[in-house]
């Protein structure tokens, strides 16, 4: 329940933002697709999902202090090259939503805006993991907006095959 309240929180600072962009490295780079794609269906805030290791050509130039980052990333091997990531957004005056597991948290401990912090997890299952406060993120962010999260305008329950 303490995630819970914390994610809800953050959302309401989200909830204030015109775009946000989420990053990704390795297994997490789908995450980071699927969390921009809920974000934007159900609270209407242009978000985009990255490859972290695409974030200098062309995403950096969108970065400043109205534009949040959200970064996924436990710790594993690719956990430096996403703190490398972070740093270049900071630099820019950019904030820094960071969801990791608790070696990342430590790491990363007063140089981000907010931390969401999840269990240790073997790599394999970290996505499912991490989908989770991603889900939470667009959910309550939509609620803090005031839009209907049952009723996505526009959004089709079907597939047209041609």
């Amino acid at each position: 329940m303490a995630l819970h309240d914390q994610i809800e929180d953050i959302a309401r600072d989200l909830a204030e933002a015109e775009d946000v962009l989420f990053l990704g490295r390795g297994s997490m780079f789908p995450l980071a697709l699927e969390g921009a794609l809920k974000l934007k269906e159900i609270s209407y805030i242009h978000a985009e999902g990255y490859a972290s290791g695409e974030l200098k050509h062309g995403p950096i130039a969108l970065v400043d202090p109205t534009v949040p980052v959200i970064v996924m990333a436990p710790h594993d091997r690719l956990f430096d090259k996403s703190v490398s990531n972070m740093q270049e957004v900071l630099a820019r005056g950019g904030k820094v939503l960071l969801i990791t597991d608790g070696r990342g948290a430590s790491e990363s401990a007063g140089h981000v805006w907010h931390t969401i912090v999840m269990p240790e997890t073997p790599d394999l299952f970290a996505p499912i993991l991490y989908a989770l406060p991603a889900q939470l993120l667009a959910y309550h962010t939509a609620v803090a907006k005031g839009t209907d999260v049952d009723q996505p305008r526009n959004l089709a329950k079907s597939v047209t095959v041609e």
